[in-house]
């Protein structure tokens, strides 16, 4: 987002069109332990670097600004990502969007986004992320006795 889209922004007038909520597509960055840092157990923004988003609550941007980006189609790894990462780990999954939303060429920048699914990365990463957020559980199958 460039400095003149956010002006732009900032001046477009609300034509009263309201949806509900729209579920998109993105990525998240992992912070490893390093020599210099300390890794957590939350998923960051991608562009943000310091935008975590914490699991019992909505994540939040104002969207004449930065909002909660997401994109129209799956991502399932860095090669597909529009946003060059490095060697950063990533997941990618589902959000959930809504309230203000823009929509933009490949996707959308929405007010507040929750996370629905983590679908694709380090399968490690996943199981502790998706643990982390409650998201993709499987629930446990009922314990059947077995007769004798």
């Amino acid at each position: 987002m460039s400095a003149s889209e956010n002006r732009i922004a900032r001046h477009l007038k609300h034509d009263g069109f309201r949806v509900g909520e729209i579920i998109a597509y993105r990525a998240w960055r992992v912070i490893k332990p390093g020599w210099l840092r300390s890794g957590d157990d939350r998923l960051h923004s991608v562009l943000i670097k310091d935008y975590v988003w914490h699991p019992d609550e909505p994540a939040s941007g104002d969207v004449r600004t930065h909002g909660i980006y997401s994109c129209r189609h799956v991502i399932r790894s860095k090669e597909e990502y529009w946003y060059s990462v490095g060697s950063a780990s990533l997941l990618f999954g589902k959000v959930k969007i809504w309230g203000e939303v823009v929509e933009h060429e490949w996707g959308y920048r929405a007010q507040f986004g929750k996370i629905v699914s983590l679908d694709y990365g380090d399968p490690e990463l996943l199981e502790k992320f998706r643990k982390i957020y409650r998201v993709n559980q499987v629930p446990a199958e009922p314990s059947v006795s077995k007769p004798r």
